[in-house]
């Protein structure tokens, strides 16, 4: 039992080991497989259900297509030994140096044609119903660019959010 000033005898004070985890990220699309390699590492001994993930994934998604006036998301975890909590929230910070670079586990690219393949769709079809041009689709399938936050929105309505764990 570990009492305080103040506190009555009887009572008692739990005290939580906690382990604080920050990262900040560019909010934009190439930062999904950074974001995904810091969830992992956050979650390497509490796996997150099925629902769980798509719960953070859904927040860091949206966190990153509301950031495009700072540019930056903060991603921070909590972990006590019997839950795991996640805070997203805009960055307010000046940019810190990029983490050592890790072998990213997908890209755009990649999530792009897949989700393309998955629906049955052409790129001159998502092209017509995104609003682009095909070569840009083509440009974003072959990694030479990225779309651009308002185009990343549409994408999601399109073919719904990209999955970040």
């Amino acid at each position: 039992m570990i009492e305080s000033a103040g506190q009555s005898r009887g009572e008692s004070i739990e005290v939580l080991p906690v382990v604080i985890t920050t990262s900040v990220f560019r909010a934009r699309p190439s930062s999904v497989p950074e974001i995904q390699n810091f969830l992992r590492r956050c979650l390497s001994d509490s796996p997150l259900t099925e629902a769980d993930s798509r719960e953070v994934g859904k927040t860091i998604y949206n966190a990153l297509l509301e950031a495009a006036g700072s540019g930056m998301i903060q991603v921070s975890c909590r972990r006590y030994p019997n839950r795991v909590e996640f805070d997203v929230l805009p960055a307010e910070t000046p940019l810190l140096p990029p983490p050592a670079r890790q072998e990213p586990t997908a890209t755009f690219a990649e999530w792009m044609a897949e989700t393309l393949r998955a629906k049955g769709i052409t790129r001159e079809t998502a092209a017509g119903r995104l609003g682009v041009s095909p070569k840009t689709v083509a440009r974003w399938l072959g990694g030479q660019t990225e779309p651009r936050l308002r185009e990343l929105r549409r994408i999601q309505e399109e073919f719904g959010d990209v999955r970040l764990t």
